[in-house]
């Protein structure tokens, strides 16, 4: 005989069963709210407020107050540049066993493509330096090498996104907006997280590397021009006065006082609010920071400003110091864009693509580290220069010096805000295909630039998805103490 029916078209063991479960439900809520559970959300919600950005307290004492990224987008060869392999001159052309994996997939042989360039020593350290890089060379005392370092991808999309978010996969924040999520900024009337781009264009992914994932959009990159509006449609429309302007902006700012003050407003509307407001400053003060009419002309000079090979990214270096001092958390600026030799990725002729991006980046590099330290900032900043992966020591294709991506071992180099300054970590073996010695893995690098900004890489987490989530991931990670002065 079939079951009755009475209960809303349920039997009664389905409404008996559905009723249990429900005061079930009932009970377990109440005991993890107990616990603290559903409290949760709010560390994930607390930047979330009237000003996401107002400036925290960090976790400890802080070596620096901001981090400029000079990212190399395409690959550098490591060992054309910093990584000195003297055992592979005289063995150009000759074909070995060695394991690479690449675009062109894995590979078990290859031909050895000798270091185009010849190495020199340099500083008290003694460091090799290719002759790609005459004027950084002079730097190396400054300057902490990273020879070991390894990714989990070799294509570049993936170890982009990995590089800049510690994922291979999109929709995690980028370091940037976890540096602001967890410091704020010093200053109010700009953005805490800059992106200058290369004038050839985007890297690959575009802004999921500079995106805030699961975090507010207040915390995102914001891509700031050397030439021209330095941001894209902050200008406000044709024939509004300054006066406008200003009674525009103290009005919003009223708005927000009052949503505030109500204390019942929900966060998001704040946020938004907060973010029209700094919107409204940043016409009056962005502008300003990009000027630069006030710099010396020895200043100029020393970057390369108006020499065609370095103008551009001359240009962004100085805008970079000027934003640190203007209190800028984390300033991310990219050599190479669009795609093949626009960038680093030196699948064909390797001398000409080094050649063209070292000789645009050495001299602006080498003078915003010694402009900093000048200026008593190098201390206080810390530059990280590299790329999402090295290159391979053997050739991609049966003729040419092309070499493909080496995400197994490379060199990255990391410079002030407490970082010991002429030594070198980690190695690879004697083709400079793997990392053999003290391998470091890119969590590695951000629980260093996270630690260095006074933050705890396995502290720092921001609740999403049922996860304590963080930049380093969930396994406990120390940051490089090798480097750490």
């Amino acid at each position: 005989m079939p079951a009755r029916r009475d209960f809303c078209g349920r039997t009664r063991r389905e409404f008996l069963w559905q009723t249990g479960a429900g005061f079930g439900a009932v009970a377990l809520a109440s005991l993890l709210e107990e616990d603290g559970f559903f409290c949760k959300p709010a560390r994930g919600a607390e930047a979330v407020q009237a000003n996401p950005l107002a400036e925290k307290p960090p976790h400890f004492a802080p070596q620096a107050k901001s981090v400029i990224f000079l990212f190399m987008y395409g690959g550098p060869s490591h060992i054309d540049t910093f990584d000195y392999k003297p055992s592979m001159i005289g063995m150009d052309g000759k074909t070995v066993n060695v394991k690479t994996f690449g675009r062109g997939g894995h590979r078990n042989q290859g031909r050895i493509v000798e270091p185009r360039w010849k190495f020199q020593r340099y500083g008290q350290c003694g460091k090799w330096v290719s002759d790609l890089f005459p004027n950084l060379a002079t730097c190396v005392d400054d300057i902490a090498f990273l020879h070991s370092m390894t990714a989990d991808s070799p294509i570049h999309g993936s170890a982009m996104l990995m590089m800049n978010s510690g994922r291979i996969l999109s929709g995690a924040p980028a370091l940037g907006s976890w540096v602001n999520y967890g410091l704020g900024t010093v200053n109010q009337n700009l953005p805490g997280f800059v992106v200058m781009l290369d004038p050839t264009g985007g890297p690959i992914s575009g802004a999921k590397n500079w995106s805030s994932g699961y975090m507010p959009a207040t915390y995102q990159g914001t891509v700031l021009r050397s030439e021209g509006s330095p941001i894209l449609d902050l200008q406000p429309p044709l024939g509004t006065t300054r006066r406008v302007q200003r009674e525009m902006l103290d009005s919003i700012s009223a708005i927000n006082r009052r949503h505030m003050d109500a204390r019942h407003g929900d966060d998001a509307l704040s946020a938004r609010i907060a973010s029209y407001e700094l919107a409204y400053k940043m016409q009056q003060h962005a502008p300003e920071a990009v000027d630069l009419s006030t710099e010396s002309q020895e200043t100029l000079d020393l970057y390369g400003v108006h020499d065609p090979r370095t103008d551009d990214f001359a240009r962004r270096c100085i805008i970079a110091r000027r934003l640190v001092e203007r209190g800028v958390r984390c300033i991310q600026l990219y050599s190479g864009g669009a795609h093949n030799d626009d960038n680093w990725d030196a699948h064909g002729d390797l001398e000409a693509n080094h050649n063209k991006h070292a000789g645009a980046t050495d001299r602006p590099v080498a003078a915003l580290l010694k402009d900093l330290k000048r200026r008593g900032l190098l201390d206080s900043t810390l530059v990280v220069w590299g790329g999402e992966f090295g290159r391979q020591p053997t050739a991609e294709y049966a003729k040419g010096t092309g070499r493909d991506h080496n995400a197994y071992g490379f060199t990255m180099w990391m410079a002030g805000g407490g970082i010991k300054g002429g030594i070198s970590v980690g190695a690879t073996d004697e083709l400079g295909s793997a990392a053999v010695e003290r391998p470091l893995h890119v969590k590695h690098l951000h629980a260093t630039i996270l630690h260095q900004l006074g933050l705890d890489p396995n502290r720092l987490s921001y609740f999403y998805s049922g996860l304590d989530q963080k930049l380093v991931g969930v396994e406990h990670v120390e940051p490089i103490r090798e480097v750490i002065g």
